[in-house]
């Protein structure tokens, strides 16, 4: 054999061993498009079930959104009668507090003028019992 053969040979071998390497590659990558095509319909069908269940889900989801907003603006008017509410009582004890200081002060001052009518009181008492004695000993002269 000759060079050239033995190349050829080589070169046959390897075109061969390529070949067979090609038909395993296209015998498998025809099973797996096999199994595509058989899966393709089942994926479409979930698909469309699925898309519809979404959108009774967001269908629903739409209904209660409308509906809790309703029942907010139904409560809104209580929360404004709340914070209303709130707002009387706070000026309520502030006025409270106003008429409790002003009582205050006017005790303090009603005090002191307890005081004064106290001392007045005895300093009467005391002058009075004084003229009664005068009196008296006038009479008794």
């Amino acid at each position: 054999m000759s060079l050239g053969a033995i190349a050829g040979l080589i070169a046959a071998i390897a075109f061969l061993i390529l070949a067979v390497f090609i038909s395993f590659f296209l015998i498998r990558l025809s099973g797996t498009l096999k199994e595509v095509n058989r899966s393709l319909p089942i994926i479409t069908n979930d698909m469309d079930s699925i898309s519809r269940e979404t959108e009774v889900i967001l269908n629903n989801a739409n209904d209660l959104l409308e509906d809790v907003n309703q029942k907010v603006a139904t409560i809104d008017p209580a929360f404004q009668a709340v914070a209303d509410l709130g707002t009387s009582v706070s000026d309520l004890n502030e006025a409270t507090r106003n008429v409790t200081d002003k009582f205050t002060n006017n005790a303090a001052n009603l005090g002191k003028f307890g005081v004064a009518a106290t001392v007045g009181q005895n300093v009467a008492e005391k002058l009075w019992k004084m003229r009664k004695k005068s009196k008296n000993k006038s009479r008794e002269e």
